[in-house]
């Protein structure tokens, strides 16, 4: 059996095409079988053999990266990692490339935004190893390439107690990966205006996260928004950790608020879900709603476990209604999940525990 990930390196830039091709194949579980410099000589190369992962860009010649990308899950869906810039432009275009369903979206300039070379290197080999997961194809991988440590919440949030009888305002943390932009839509749209606070980790690069919040700030009855360092988490509010950066909660006398950090990454993530649900746990306890979302990995499942012995509740979505059940069957596995909910529910749930 071949357990390498094939891909296919979609891009018009010729030195970008040998970068990425430098990189992957640095990995020996990732062969990149081909590489095209506009989506008509890709189609041409799809019809000779199909690859497990696309990485496609956006700004190519006579076809854009979204156009192909529409075509392709209209006609043969693959999983695609899609290219995009981090400028405002960019960002929205990278949200409509995780609406038409790409698997994950990484920016041109990770190897400037990254803390070293090999860090970008290693986010490229994970986010495309990821990305094959997603079709459904049983993969094992050799875990040969160098890849950053695999870091617990302790690198960034020492875990500890206080007293959350201080208050008993409730707040709502989130956590999601793959899948979960549409996940977080669907859940933050049902909620009514006057909601409970609510943090969110969605796993996006750096800049994209703002475009995210931008758009379901149209969508939703509650505001949402990308979070800044000391926004309070107030009812009606939702705040989206910035890509890179982590994001914690804290409380200042009766009121809850957020911090933002670029401390390392924790299970290979900034901003990390571990991170998140364990200052919630800390600083709100028992006042606190965790809800773990879609994704691939294990990044959230000890946060809300420690959500949960704090006194809070704890939800995980069900398997069927997620894209990729990693995260959230990670945290059932630990028991950390009080509830096992389908996402069409989980809003209605926390509304129904706040009547209780």
């Amino acid at each position: 059996m071949n357990e390498q990930v094939s891909v296919l390196i979609v891009d018009d830039s010729a030195l970008f095409r040998q970068l990425l091709h430098k990189i992957l194949n640095g990995d020996p579980s990732i062969e990149v079988i081909a590489t095209a410099a506009d989506p008509y000589i890709a189609a041409n190369k799809l019809t000779k053999q199909v690859p497990d992962v696309i990485i496609l860009d956006y700004y190519m010649p006579r076809m854009n990266g979204l156009t192909f990308l529409r075509k392709i899950m209209s006609q043969h869906p693959i999983p695609v990692v899609f290219l995009a810039d981090i400028d405002s432009e960019g960002s929205e275009i990278a949200y409509k490339a995780l609406e038409y369903g790409a698997v994950d979206v990484l920016s041109k300039e990770i190897f400037v935004t990254s803390g070293s070379t090999e860090e970008a290197a290693s986010r490229i080999r994970e986010v495309v190893k990821r990305a094959a997961h997603t079709q459904l194809k049983k993969r094992f991988f050799a875990d040969m390439a160098v890849v950053p440590p695999k870091l617990s919440a302790d690198a960034v949030l020492q875990a500890t107690r206080t007293n959350s009888q201080l208050t008993s305002a409730k707040i709502v943390a989130v956590g999601a990966s793959t899948g979960g932009t549409e996940a977080i839509k669907v859940f933050l749209e049902a909620l009514p205006p006057d909601a409970p606070g609510v943090v969110i980790v969605q796993h996006m690069p750096e800049n994209f996260t703002k475009a995210f919040a931008d758009r379901l700030n149209d969508l939703c009855q509650i505001r949402v928004k990308e979070a800044e360092d000391g926004d309070l988490i107030e009812a009606g509010v939702a705040l989206i950790a910035p890509g890179n950066q982590h994001m914690m909660v804290k409380r200042r006398g009766t009121k809850y608020y957020v911090e933002l950090n670029s401390g390392p990454l924790v299970n290979r993530h900034r901003p990390s879900v571990d991170v998140l649900f364990r200052s919630a746990a800390i600083y709100a306890g028992k006042n606190c709603i965790g809800i773990l979302m879609t994704g691939m990995g294990d990044d959230g499942a000890k946060g809300l476990l420690e959500i949960r012995e704090a006194g809070g509740r704890t939800i995980a979505q069900d398997e069927r209604s997620c894209v990729v059940f990693g995260m959230p069957k990670e945290a059932i596995q630990l028991n950390a999940a009080e509830s096992v909910l389908p996402l069409g529910g989980i809003a209605q749930y926390v509304m129904d525990e706040l009547l209780a």
